[in-house]
């Protein structure tokens, strides 16, 4: 998602260098498919890792790409780590039904993959969703808790989207009708090329955007959104899982602000991080600290 929103969106300057590839760093996970409730679902594997597994979920629009920079780090701190594709993101199909992307129906996906996982390496399992990913996740955390040994919920939030991200998703169902996917795309590219950090992004990652975001499918764009829209303040149920919860986000997070996520970890009695000189996607804005929170995070459940 684009059009920052965020009161210090301008001021913080991120931790990566301007010529950092982002999504397309280096790592050495192999492809592989999950069976999802609507599809294959398409994913990264480290293969194999001495101190658990890591499920990595990624938020509206977004791919599992979005972890590209944590794969490696994460492996060699001893975890075996998958990042999936939602259905209808990037390289998982989806229905064409927008009534397929509403919580419940994503929330099937991560708990078919979780039970594999599992299935493949028993526990510890570590659950984190991004963003819209969040939600999602936290209904899996919800109905099968005793999948997760903790969970991280990554610059999302309590309840539905607002601010100037839902203002513009607003604009989405028309720009669907009119000109699809591809007029979507041009769109948004318009808005974020208006920002100087989205201009000082390497031509090869905006390259790498525009495939992916036109991969996307209408129906999922449009169910999405909607989702994100409606979705119910959940966070006592989540308490009542017991499962250990940490909450994660940007310095200068424009989605779900920083103090709305500051009371969402308070009212969880969750471990609540801020990761420095990063905005919404912290994964791949700051990678070396996101590591560093989510290992010391993972390392102190016993």
């Amino acid at each position: 998602m684009v059009l920052p929103g965020g009161p210090d969106y301008d001021s913080v300057t991120l931790a990566i260098p301007t010529d950092d590839l982002r999504q397309l760093a280096d790592h050495d996970a192999r492809p592989r498919t999950f069976a999802g409730g609507a599809g294959p679902i398409a994913a990264l594997d480290t293969g194999p890792g001495r101190s658990g597994t890591v499920l990595l979920v990624p938020g509206y629009t977004g791919s599992k790409e979005d972890f590209a920079p944590l794969l490696r780090p994460l492996a060699s701190s001893g975890y075996r780590v998958v990042a999936v594709d939602q259905r209808g993101q990037f390289e998982s199909p989806g229905p064409d039904d927008p009534a397929g992307y509403t919580v419940p129906e994503l929330c099937r996906d991560v708990v078919a993959v979780a039970r594999e996982l599992r299935e493949e390496n028993g526990a510890p399992l570590h659950l984190l969703g991004h963003s819209f990913g969040g939600l999602v996740t936290r209904s899996a955390v919800i109905a099968e808790p005793g999948l997760f040994t903790t969970f991280t919920l990554l610059g999302s939030g309590p309840a539905e989207l607002g601010g100037r991200r839902a203002e513009l998703l607003g604009f989405l169902g028309p720009l669907l009708d009119q000109g699809g996917v591809e007029l979507v795309h041009q769109t948004l590219e318009q808005v974020a090329m208006t920002d100087p950090k989205a201009q000082a992004v390497p031509a090869p990652t905006r390259e790498f955007y525009a495939r992916r975001f036109l991969a996307n499918s209408a129906a999922g764009l449009r169910g999405m959104a909607d989702a994100m829209l409606a979705e119910p303040d959940r966070v006592a149920e989540l308490a009542a899982t017991g499962v250990p919860v940490l909450v994660a986000h940007g310095e200068a997070d424009d989605a779900w602000m920083p103090h709305v996520q500051a009371d969402m970890a308070r009212r969880l009695g969750a471990r609540y991080e801020v990761i420095d000189n990063s905005i919404h996607s912290p994964a791949v804005e700051n990678p070396e600290r996101t590591v560093q929170v989510l290992c010391e995070f993972w390392g102190s459940i016993a």
